[in-house]
């Protein structure tokens, strides 16, 4: 490995421009491409196949087909002015027109008035209209939803306060551009902290955004053929961002350090891509393998999020190997520091904060240790109380009109009327089917915690009910999956009695299966990524006992992350600082999206971190010097990474979509845990107590595993004497194998 790698970082060094026109004209391409592409739409998947709400939401689309049980609606809540009724003549003519204006528009599929359905609150304060479409959200034209925003104002002119909830206006996420704008600037600050070289700083920071364009131009030309949605793409932005930057900063940093030890630029530069370019490509492999381990859960749209993010870390690894050496063979000294510059060669490492504070842990591994570990399982205690959920209107802002459309029908009908359950009745087999619908919807009517049950309606063929029933509590609350669980339990009797069978979908009822599904597939993906991931770093280390210590210190990083997301976006500690205005349950989505990245995000501070002590150890150190020499080599590597993902991640906490900003708290916080306290701490603690023994491997495997020379033993090339080179550069040379 660390062979072909040094001859790939001296090619691309030597073919600089040809590599550099290569990565333009790829870039070029796939923009093209992205530009020529029609608009990504949704390609009709199940979101989730196999659970009860999607076959149900499923069966509707079959047998009601007019109605597409996926169109878009709008909610419209029409609130009377203190001591006022709706039911005035004045406020009633004014709904009445704004629901007639609504139904003459040719995209709906229906609307009707309040007064028509009985949608008025028993204080006559409140009413709501329901308008249906024939197509989904995505396919409405800015005409449809101008002319609804018309008769709305009116209504408003009227003197009721109007407010839409629904699908058909609702305001979207605005595009990327200010959360990857503050990661970028942040993390150049760092950069050029780190390396203080303008150069330097710049280098990583602009391969990144050319990994970034490339990747999202490659899913913006595929959105519309996959059905890739501007979540797929943001997440593959900020992964993308991250590790682009860090992959080129261990390039770059390593680059600087061989030429502190005498080489020549071209060569400085080979040595870089096969010692650190090994790194990277299994730090890689890691991050790729937990998020195509994603597939594995069930979840279409989640498949689709981890792959096209592990393409943006593999288009991030290519470039680190190949346009990172090319761009140092253009600046072979811009990128050394200016002391470094000035005194004709780069400094050599000397003792720094990196090796002290590795000494001081080797000195009280156990006091360490236990810190760490308790310190961890404290953050991690409210994870125990983790609540899953789909959070809707009631988690966006006050100021936007479906949360206070979502507050206005909690007030004025209760909670339950904003996540309604939706009943979906097969009377095929009944004797009587329409009387059998309505014996099924008089029990779920007399089930305890249900408001009310609407008249069933049935399809053309008369062998489809569909009716729907309002809970007492809101959506979210453990009354309600109760309640569903409560309905799904008389299932059986009701069809023995009636001959015909039903099924509970909607929002709600979704949001409950696709927790429990996710709940389900969580063991499996954790068992398939661990196992995947503690083989590749068998194979990196060559150690039994530290691909353990790794799993260990990722499960005690990734627990404690969820603790800190479950007392901010759930118990609501510190809300208000990180723009949550409603605090839920946490996305059902989430902590299995979290525990994937970060597990691989942990590898990769792992095998960057301990491939150097392992290189020392390989070339002779000690079991306790390798610590030290390993943190002094890229201690304050590490940590300008951490703080430039830290950087990144926190950038999207600003994100409009409560998905982004979970997920962009819970990675950068992770990446805190994991790399501040797990991998700087618990790893030279853990590596101190069990000395020579961390690379214990027994002889049988060792003799099964393949060698793949991650710490570059066949890269023994001494500096050549000035007297060999030919115009500053040494004369051809393969390296030295062992």
């Amino acid at each position: 490995m660390a062979t072909l790698l040094y001859r790939m970082g001296r090619t691309a060094f030597q073919r600089r421009w040809l590599v550099t026109l290569l990565w333009a004209v790829i870039l070029g391409a796939v923009g093209l491409g992205a530009a020529k592409a029609p608009a990504a739409s949704d390609d009709g998947t199940s979101f989730m196949p196999g659970i009860e709400a999607q076959k149900a939401f499923d069966l509707i689309g079959e047998r009601f087909p007019g109605s597409d049980a996926d169109g878009a609606d709008a909610r419209i809540v029409f609130v009377a002015p203190d001591g006022q009724k709706v039911t005035a003549a004045g406020h009633r003519a004014a709904v009445d027109t704004l629901v007639a204006e609504a139904a003459d528009e040719p995209q709906v599929a229906g609307a009707v008035s309040p007064f028509e359905a009985g949608a008025v609150s028993e204080d006559g304060s409140t009413a709501y209209a329901t308008v249906n479409y024939k197509v989904k959200a995505d396919d409405l034209t800015d005409a449809d939803k101008a002319a609804l925003e018309k008769a709305i104002d009116k209504a408003r002119a009227s003197g009721l306060t109007v407010e839409v909830g629904g699908t058909a206006l609702a305001t979207q996420p605005a595009a990327g551009g200010s959360s990857e704008a503050i990661g970028i600037v942040l993390a150049a600050v760092v950069l050029l902290i780190t390396f203080g070289s303008l150069a330097a700083a710049g280098l990583p920071l602009l391969t990144a955004v050319i990994g970034v364009g490339i990747s999202m131009a490659s899913i913006m030309a595929l959105g519309s053929a996959f059905g890739l949605s501007l979540t797929t793409g943001t997440l593959a932005t900020m992964l993308g961002l991250a590790v682009g930057i860090d992959y080129a900063l261990f390039v770059v940093s390593r680059y600087r350090e061989e030429r502190a030890g005498g080489h020549a630029p071209r060569e400085a530069t080979a040595l870089a891509v096969g010692t650190a370019g090994s790194a990277v490509v299994f730090a890689g492999l890691t991050v790729v393998i937990a998020l195509a381990g994603l597939s594995v859960v069930g979840v279409p749209m989640l498949t689709k999020m981890g792959l096209c993010a592990a393409g943006a870390v593999v288009v991030a690894v290519l470039i680190a190997l190949t346009l990172v050496p090319a761009l140092l063979g253009m600046w072979p000294e811009a990128v050394l520091s200016r002391a470094a510059r000035k005194a004709g060669r780069a400094a050599r490492p000397a003792d720094n904060g990196g090796s002290r504070w590795a000494r001081f842990v080797l000195r009280r591994p156990v006091a360490v240790l236990v810190t760490c570990v308790a310190g961890l399982g404290v953050l991690a205690l409210p994870a125990a109380q983790l609540e899953m959920g789909m959070p809707g209107d009631e988690s966006k802002p006050v100021s936007s009109t479906e949360r206070r459309a979502y507050d206005a029908l909690a007030d004025g009908f209760g909670a339950g009327f904003n996540g309604p359950l939706t009943i979906v009745a097969d009377v095929r087999d009944a004797a009587e089917p329409k009387a059998a619908a309505q014996s099924i919807a008089r029990a779920i009517g007399a089930t305890r915690g249900v408001v009310s049950v609407s008249a069933p309606r049935f399809d053309r063929a008369g062998d489809t009910a569909l009716f729907s029933a309002v809970p007492t509590a809101g959506p979210n609350t453990e009354d309600t999956k109760n309640l569903v669980k409560a309905i799904r339990s008389e299932r059986a009797g009701l069809e023995g009695e009636t001959g015909a069978t039903f099924e509970v979908t909607g929002s709600t009822a979704m949001n409950i299966d696709v927790a429990q599904a996710l709940q389900d597939a969580l063991v499996p993906y954790l068992a398939v990524i661990v196992v995947l991931a503690l083989l590749l770093l068998l194979v990196v280390f060559r150690s039994v006992l530290v691909p353990v210590k790794a799993a260990f210190g990722f499960l005690l990083s990734v627990l404690a992350a969820l603790g800190a997301v479950v007392a901010v976006f759930q118990w609501g500690w510190g809300a208000e600082l990180l723009g949550v205005e409603q605090t839920g349950p946490i996305m059902s989505l989430m902590p299995i999206f979290l525990v994937g990245i970060v597990f691989g995000l942990a590898m990769d501070y792992e095998v960057f971190l301990v491939a150097r002590m392992r290189e020392a150890y390989i070339h002779g150190d000690r079991a306790p010097q390798a610590v030290v020499t390993g943190f002094r080599h890229s201690a304050r590597v590490v940590v300008a990474a951490a703080v430039i993902m830290i950087a990144v991640f926190s950038g999207f906490v600003g994100a409009a979509e409560s998905m982004i900003k979970t997920i962009g708290f819970g990675l950068a916080v992770a990446v805190l845990f994991d790399a501040f306290v797990v991998r700087m701490a618990l790893v030279p603690a853990v590596l101190a107590l069990l000395g020579d023994r961390a690379w214990w491997l027994p002889g049988w495997l060792d003799r099964l595993l393949p060698r793949v020379d991650v710490e570059g033993v066949g890269l023994t090339v001494p500096p050549v004497p000035a007297a060999g080179r030919v115009g500053g550069e040494p004369a051809p040379q393969e390296p030295a194998r062992t």
